[in-house]
């Protein structure tokens, strides 16, 4: 639900500390290790093997050192990137100025993002609870029309090519009336959606940038969780259904606010994310022992 997303992160390299706090490394494996567990998971569903995984990292480490902790008025050397990362000096020298790999949403996503964004959001394409209406493919003057929700975003595609894509993915449906109408399987790219790859890494960056903010000083970005161990598989769903109703709410509130405050905004270059996550297991698929023990009581907390 992005109407207007920036092309490039802050550059954050005139503050970030040189010398690590004591055992930071170690009190940063244990976390790090449950972090990477599922992103672990899913490479090998994916079939990308542990070198490519390493190659990857090494190229990723070297460009995060060479532009993120360089220091203000100094050359950032090569002796100094590998002092940094560990990484032998010679293969530095082959890494650096081969540029961090591309975050930019794909033309499809961002123009599919926007407009359903404003569908959701734009008073005159939802009704007085705030759903989004079924709209005709034309309309006469200013009546609410698919055609008329395509053209406020862009004058660029043709809104039959939009719509004709949008019912190949079964983003919307056409009633017995021939109003077109958006489904609720278009707020979530599909398992064919190209999209998904995209969002999975804009998503999971930004809520662990804000978590990798909050641990290294004051916390800035909210970013915290209600959370229950050893209840009943049939709470944890129950919980889930409820959850989900509640995070909807407020996306589709948030979104309506942002869309209605960029009429006024000036434009520049920062970026806003607001998201939310839900997740419940029924057996234990970390690889070690759950929060609470299995003995353990039931318990709640926020954190």
């Amino acid at each position: 639900m992005n109407a207007k997303s920036g092309s490039k992160e802050a550059d954050k390299s005139a503050d970030k500390p040189m010398v690590p706090p004591p055992n930071a490394a170690g009190k940063l494996h244990a976390p790090l290790a449950r972090l990477l567990r599922p992103l672990v998971r899913l490479c090998i569903r994916s079939g990308m093997t542990f070198p490519a995984l390493a190659q990857l990292l090494r190229e990723l480490f070297v460009n995060v050192a060479e532009h993120d902790f360089a220091l203000e008025g100094k050359e950032q050397t090569d002796s100094r990137v590998s002092l940094l990362t560990g990484i032998h000096r010679k293969e530095v020298a082959r890494l650096r100025g081969a540029g961090a790999p591309v975050h930019e949403a794909p033309a499809a996503v961002s123009l599919t993002s926007a407009v359903i964004a404003r569908w959701l959001a734009a008073p005159e394409f939802t009704d007085a609870k705030g759903e989004p209406l079924a709209l005709p493919r034309t309309a006469e003057g200013d009546a609410p029309s698919f055609e008329q929700l395509v053209a406020s975003v862009t004058k660029d595609v043709r809104p039959r090519a939009v719509l004709d894509e949008w019912i190949d993915r079964k983003l919307v449906t056409i009633n017995d009336a021939d109003e077109i109408e958006l489904v609720e399987a278009a707020f979530v790219p599909s398992g064919e959606d190209d999209g998904k790859w995209h969002y999975l890494g804009r998503n999971l960056h930004d809520h662990i940038a804000a978590a990798a903010e909050n641990v290294a000083g004051a916390p800035r970005f909210l970013e915290r969780a209600v959370h229950y161990n050893n209840i009943s598989p049939k709470l944890a769903r129950k919980l889930e259904a409820r959850s989900r109703e509640l995070a909807m709410d407020a996306l589709k509130t948030a979104n309506r606010e942002a869309n209605r405050a960029l009429a006024k905004d000036k434009g520049g270059n920062a970026r806003w994310n607001f998201g939310l996550y839900i997740y419940s297991e029924d057996a234990d698929e970390e690889g070690g022992a759950k929060e609470g023990g299995k003995d353990g009581g039931k318990e709640g907390a926020s954190s």
